[in-house]
């Protein structure tokens, strides 16, 4: 693909055409999960990070400055996006008994906290019910049945680049609706 034809591709990126989104993905996918899989050496890993990248860089796109390459500009995204793994992870392998009682004491709920939370929970679902179908199945199979993302595309029958673009497109809905939901009253 020449610098004319991935601008051409980019300009429709911006511009939310889905089919141009899922061309510029498929474009750059194997050297951004390359580049990936070589720092993190975990397939699963690799995989959950390329999809944030991709996310990011759809999200992003208006930020992007044509007179850098944009393969740098996405690995560059995936890098920090790599770096912020490592740090969750150095967080969550920390000893999780570590000062007990003061998270207990600044973390315990009260009986309205917990309310509140269980009203946010119900909000959750029903803005996600409220979805497509597709953008249902595909949360609910990732984030409530906690399934691979290959496990997932064999039980959708697609594959598994588009697995991957529909939780990234699924993500993004949900958490715009959320978003645009969370300063309504009901």
């Amino acid at each position: 693909m020449n610098d004319e034809q991935l601008f051409q591709l980019i300009g429709k990126a911006k511009e939310k055409d889905q089919k141009a989104q899922t061309k510029l993905i498929n474009n750059f996918w194997v050297d951004v999960f390359s580049f990936v899989m070589k720092k993190v050496k975990d397939e699963n890993d690799a995989d959950e990070i390329t999809v944030n990248v991709f996310s990011k860089v759809l999200s992003k796109l208006d930020m992007y400055d044509p007179h850098f390459q944009f393969k740098t500009w996405v690995l560059t995204i995936a890098q920090n996006t790599i770096i912020d793994f490592w740090r969750k992870k150095t967080r969550e392998n920390q000893d999780p008994t570590e000062n007990l009682d003061e998270v207990k004491n600044q973390y315990a709920k009260s009986p309205e906290e917990l309310m509140i939370s269980n009203e946010e929970q119900k909000k959750i679902i029903k803005t996600i019910e409220s979805l497509d179908a597709n953008y249902q199945d595909i949360i609910r199979l990732r984030f409530f049945e906690e399934k691979s993302i290959k496990e997932i595309a064999e039980e959708l029958k697609i594959s598994v680049v588009n697995t991957k673009v529909r939780i990234m497109r699924a993500k993004k809905v949900l958490a715009e609706l959320l978003k645009n939901n969370e300063f309504e009253d009901d």
